[in-house]
């Protein structure tokens, strides 16, 4: 779905990515791990051009999107949805006049179908229907990142960029949404990019995670692959203490014999 090939991206004097290779695959969920700092996030926002980059190629859906126009890159910008780390809601905008902003941008409907497929997405997110009046300080951090996500999912996006989404999450809440997260992947076919630094997440939800380090890829493929990596960062994160008491018994030398993963 996505291929990135010899990517740089810096600011300043700082180079953020240097030369990075990173396929997206179609129908996985991917999850993105690496120290503080690093460019995770700001990979998401190359790919989805709000962050210009040095060199490098990036295609999507197998375009290059150097060589689009502006028509072209908005209609292609109507395939993926986008979930930012603290939700990035309008804080004057309802949630369901959030909701409808990029069905507003994006399509020319009626008020009545505007306010029908909001309360469908709100339902798809498992908030209940009168969530769709309130605002943004209504709402606890759980209900913030699920109408978040019910804007990500207005347009019916084949790519889903989720940017830390169980941040600031109880571990209730958190599982519930790695739950709500692979259940619409599987019921509706969605490719999922997710930036976390989350554990249960990597093991529950994740089909495959990529680390990244050093402004490059220093490993990819399932949990198993990252657990057998000798790249220091990756020991200490995914042998560290709070793994042995996250990832589930056997995964992890010395991870208590209660630890188990959430289930699926």
């Amino acid at each position: 779905m996505i291929r990135v090939r010899d990517l740089v991206v810096g600011f300043g004097d700082r180079i953020v990515m240097k030369g990075l290779d990173l396929d997206i695959r179609r129908g996985e969920i991917l999850g993105f791990v690496g120290p503080s700092g690093q460019g995770k996030s700001v990979l998401t926002r190359t790919i989805l051009g709000l962050v210009p980059k040095r060199s490098g190629t990036i295609e999507i859906f197998g375009e290059d999107v150097d060589g689009l126009s502006l028509a072209r890159r908005r209609v292609l910008e109507r395939r993926w949805g986008v979930l930012f780390q603290q939700g990035a809601l309008f804080s004057a905008l309802t949630v369901k006049q959030n909701i409808q902003v990029p069905m507003r941008e994006h399509l020319d409907l009626s008020e009545r179908l505007l306010d029908e497929f909001a309360r469908l997405k709100i339902a798809m997110v498992g908030l209940k229907p009168d969530a769709a009046d309130k605002l943004p300080s209504e709402l606890s951090g759980g209900m913030i990142k699920r109408a978040a996500l019910a804007r990500a999912l207005a347009l019916d996006p084949e790519v889903l960029f989720l940017d830390e989404p169980t941040s600031g999450l109880d571990p209730i809440g958190a599982g519930e949404f790695d739950d709500l997260v692979a259940t619409l992947q599987k019921t509706l076919g969605l490719t999922v990019f997710m930036v976390t630094h989350d554990l249960d997440s990597l093991t529950t939800a994740c089909d495959r995670i990529a680390a990244l380090g050093d402004g490059q890829i220093i490993a990819e493929g399932p949990i198993e692959a990252m657990l057998a990596h000798e790249h220091p960062w990756l020991r200490a994160y995914f042998h560290g203490k709070r793994a042995r008491a996250a990832l589930p018994p056997g995964l992890v030398p010395g991870a208590p014999p209660h630890a188990a993963a959430r289930p699926s």
